[in-house]
């Protein structure tokens, strides 16, 4: 069989597999109103696709249990994380309240095709993962040894960055406020900039594989979507109609992405304090 007839079929498996987790996900979403359990479907659609792959791929048995580590052990973080904070007895989060009321009519049909979009994505971004396993070189390249360590220096960052966003809200008197402590005081967004390098660590690891370069795809891609479509628009957007005039100061003093030092705020945003 070729490379591309391989890849093909290892796709369709992962595809056929992702979009029946989505489709019970989005029963399970007409069931309690609230489609945030989509982004842990996200993540735990992911590891679907590694599982896939590490299952019928011909790739060495080691890479492949090194791969599924990865992606596992970053799949029940960060999807654990996310179910507790937006699904688990909580209310909708705010930015799907908000397509709900942009959508107005058919939203339940509408949600299904974005569930299964999700899936669609779900595979395409998992070109790295398909990569490596398909790799059957029995000894691991410095290259994938760097993704490696790169991959856990990401995974602490990440861990952090949520952690503290957590506790910031459980304290009740920090209602209506903006999170300005450790990592966030830096940077706006220090969980996806660390999730992004997560990513960044998923191409190294694919770049010891036959074709290998390939898997740029996903980490370009992800900061186009961090960038312009679901992450940072959205979430600001959300922040914004929230915690107004508060998040605007953060905005103007505080790094968009890359944690940095503190900005100088500008002068309308000083008079307007004033």
């Amino acid at each position: 069989m070729s490379d591309v007839k391989q890849y093909i079929l290892l796709a369709l498996y992962a595809w056929a597999a992702v979009s029946s987790l989505m489709l019970i996900l989005w029963f399970i979403s007409l069931k309690t109103k609230n489609a945030a359990i989509v982004d842990v479907g996200w993540t735990f659609g992911l590891l679907t696709c590694a599982v896939v792959y590490s299952c019928f791929a011909p790739g060495d048995s080691l890479r492949k249990a090194l791969l599924l580590m990865m992606v596992g052990v970053w799949a029940f973080r960060l999807g654990g994380y996310l179910f507790l904070t937006r699904v688990w007895k909580q209310p909708e989060e705010g930015r799907y309240q908000q397509i709900r009321r942009d959508w107005q009519t058919n939203i339940n049909l509408k949600f299904f095709f974005f569930f299964e979009l999700q899936g669609v994505l779900d595979v395409v971004l998992s070109l790295p993962f398909l990569l490596a396993a398909v790799n059957t070189r029995d000894q691991l390249g410095w290259v994938e040894e760097l993704g490696v360590l790169l991959w856990l220096g990401s995974m602490i960052g990440e861990a952090v960055s949520d952690t503290q966003l957590n506790a910031f809200k459980q304290d009740p008197a920090n209602k209506g406020k903006t999170c300005r402590i450790g990592l966030w005081n830096y940077s706006r967004h220090p969980n996806y900039f660390f999730e992004w390098f997560i990513w960044v660590s998923w191409l190294l690891f694919a770049l010891g594989s036959p074709h290998g370069w390939l898997a740029i795809v996903s980490p370009a891609l992800m900061l186009y979507f961090l960038f312009k479509v679901t992450g940072i628009p959205a979430t600001e957007a959300q922040a914004l109609r929230s915690r107004g005039d508060d998040y605007r100061r953060y905005q103007e003093t505080t790094s968009v992405f890359v944690p940095w030092f503190k900005l100088a705020p500008s002068k309308s945003a000083t008079a307007s304090d004033g």
